[in-house]
Order: C-alpha cells, then structure tokens, then sequence
C-alpha cells in the first residue's frame, strides 16, 4: 500500500465523518489497515499527515509496543 493514497484517502472522507466520533473513526481506521497488512513502518511514514490520525497511529504502535512487551512475560 502506498503511504499517500492511504493519508489521502483519509483526508478524502474524514470531512464527511461526525466530528463526535473522528477519533474513534481514526483508530478503526489504522486498525483496518493493520488487518490489511501495512507494516508498522509504513504506518510510521503517515506521521505528520493529520493530527487526528497521528493519535491514532501513535496510540496503535504504543499499544503494539505493549503487547509485545506482554508476551515476553507470556513465554
């Protein structure tokens, strides 16, 4: 996946989205494109693009942090 077409198309329909629920539209968001295969990394390179989506990238990469400091103690 390209990282500009990704932010593009975010910007595209973030202004059609309740302004109440554009956070959680946001993670939901960076999560499908998780599920979708794009590396965190590529996720990194989107930084910068909108403040709503860089909460959300940045919350998705400290909760992945996370989860893979939890299955260190899960071993």
């Amino acid at each position: 996946m390209n990282e500009e077409f990704v932010s593009d198309l975010w910007n595209l329909f973030k202004e059609y989205l309740d302004k109440k629920h554009i956070e959680l539209a946001a993670e939901r968001y960076v999560d499908m494109l998780v599920d979708y295969g794009m590396a965190d990394v590529q996720l990194q390179e989107m930084l910068g693009t909108d403040k709503v989506l860089d909460a959300a990238i940045q919350y998705y990469l400290e909760m992945d942090d996370d989860s893979d400091y939890d299955s260190e103690w899960d071993d």
